[in-house]
């Protein structure tokens, strides 16, 4: 049963609803491999084999009593670590949440269990979301399963990873500034930023609140479409949670994308750019001409104030939203203290590493006094320029096409240690988290050294369907994933 865990989420549906394999067959084929790859790959922080097993067992017998059920039920299924989950922990992998039992399920979690969806386990990343490399969590990197010597990108590495390497089906992460995106396509698979409020931030552990989304991974686009149609629910209990999705997952993949207009910013293809990625980005928008769609080039090179405003951004929202974490209420607390401001400083200090520290540091630096206009209100002029950027480009533009990266995946260590670098990564992903705008990241190719090469689609708030519609034309046109 091995080779069912190489299907597609639609195939093993399919496969499911026919009732040709159960989906205790399925739990078990994943259980198994993760069993046997893990170890090399370091993707999974907690497997829970026994609960999964239980849930595929429920959807077996509802199948068997001809009940309806979702197209999802009875995939097997990953959750990045910053999400919470009531029967699994939450550590952000990070020391200060070590062992932490969160009471309720995160509402997209709830979503999942209620589409009676198998989940596996949690997955590593970055510890709190801060990072680009999965090199900064607490407890173990997480090798990029293409070549185990790369990184499968961050933060959310670990849902990469399990995707690419077999591990689940589809995953969940969490993408504040890329960290969907970027990690799908150093692993070659498909990753989704839905725009801003789509998919509830409830139970989401806070990075930057004005910019957190969740997404899914997964290797087709098709099945980024069932996975984002079931989870782009409203929440009534989050304030910043928009409308429903009304389309069904396949009305999602249908728009006609021939006489498409599609924006190339020529900026983003001068400087620092790896050969490679340039050329595999711009034969996809020649592929994208071939089926009708109209390429132009555009200037956009005003966006180029989007990266340090973010870093300002992101880091003073996670200086006050990791407040929280002070060795009271929840979450480590230090061995040995005397006072409660020696608490504070020794939890913190010891419960945080390097890369959270950093970001907690600039981000109370950016919102002390005599700082505060200097900087940090300074980048909410930014943030307001971006979305004007963007809102002139959809005037004009069905979506933006540009890379995902400025290269395919580095070695380890590379940045780990050179922090400017890593943040210079991100130069094509952030905008889009300023703006609230949707994305789509999928493979448009490969490198000399066989690294995956990805491709960013940039749509107009709450036009999912366009994305979706032009990736799954450019996965049928090129025939970039194929089962294995």
């Amino acid at each position: 049963m091995k080779s069912l865990i190489y299907e597609s989420v639609k195939q093993q549906s399919e496969m499911l609803i026919s009732r040709s394999v159960s989906s205790l067959e399925l739990t078990e084929s994943y259980l198994s491999h993760i069993e046997a790859t893990d170890e090399a790959i370091g993707a999974y922080l907690h497997v829970a084999g026994e609960s999964a097993r239980q849930a595929a067992k429920s959807v077996d017998l509802k199948r068997a009593r001809g009940e309806q059920l979702s197209p999802l039920a009875g995939i097997p299924s990953a959750i990045k670590d910053n999400i919470c989950t009531k029967d699994m922990p939450t550590t952000c992998a990070s020391k200060m949440l070590e062992g932490f039992m969160s009471p309720v399920d995160a509402f997209a979690v709830m979503q999942m269990k209620a589409h009676d969806s198998v989940i596996l386990g949690k997955l590593n990343m970055d510890e709190f979301a801060m990072g680009a490399s999965t090199e900064n969590s607490y407890y173990k990197k997480t090798r990029n399963p293409v070549n185990t010597d790369r990184v499968p990108g961050g933060s959310s590495g670990g849902s990469a990873a399990a995707v690419a390497g077999h591990l689940a089906a589809y995953t969940l992460g969490s993408d504040t500034g890329g960290s969907v995106r970027q990690p799908a396509s150093f692993c070659g698979v498909v990753g989704l930023k839905p725009s801003y409020g789509r998919i509830s931030r409830r139970g989401l552990v806070a990075f930057a609140s004005s910019l957190d989304q969740i997404g899914p991974i997964t290797r087709t686009v098709e099945d980024a479409a069932m996975v984002y149609q079931m989870l782009a629910k409203q929440d009534e209990l989050d304030s910043t949670s928009c409308s429903s999705e009304t389309l069904t997952a396949s009305e999602l993949l249908q728009k006609d994308v021939s006489k498409m207009r599609i924006a190339l910013p020529r900026s983003f293809f001068e400087e620092g750019i790896q050969p490679e990625v340039k050329e595999a980005v711009l034969k996809a928008a020649m592929t994208y001409e071939s089926m009708g769609a109209i390429i132009e080039e555009v200037d956009m090179k005003r966006l180029d104030a989007a990266l340090p405003a973010y870093y300002m951004l992101s880091s003073a929202e996670a200086s006050s939203n990791l407040a929280r974490f002070d060795g009271v209420k929840y979450g480590y607390r230090t061995e040995s203290f005397d006072s409660i401001e020696e608490l504070y400083k020794k939890t913190r200090g010891e419960g945080f590493g390097r890369e959270v520290k950093r970001r907690i540091l600039l981000g109370t630096y950016a919102l002390s006094s005599g700082y505060y206009d200097a900087y940090y209100k300074k980048a909410l002029s930014v943030k307001a320029l971006v979305k004007s950027i963007y809102e002139e480009i959809f005037k004009t533009y069905d979506f933006v096409l540009t890379p995902v990266a400025p290269t395919t995946a580095y070695p380890f260590g590379k940045v780990e240690n050179n922090p400017v670098e890593m943040y210079l990564g991100d130069i094509y992903t952030v905008p889009i988290n300023i703006a609230g705008v949707p994305a789509l990241t999928l493979n448009c190719g490969y490198d000399a050294q066989h690294l995956p090469i990805g491709m960013q689609l940039i749509g107009k708030l709450y036009d999912e369907q366009t994305l979706l519609s032009a990736g799954h034309a450019f996965e049928q046109a090129k025939q970039v994933w194929r089962a294995k």
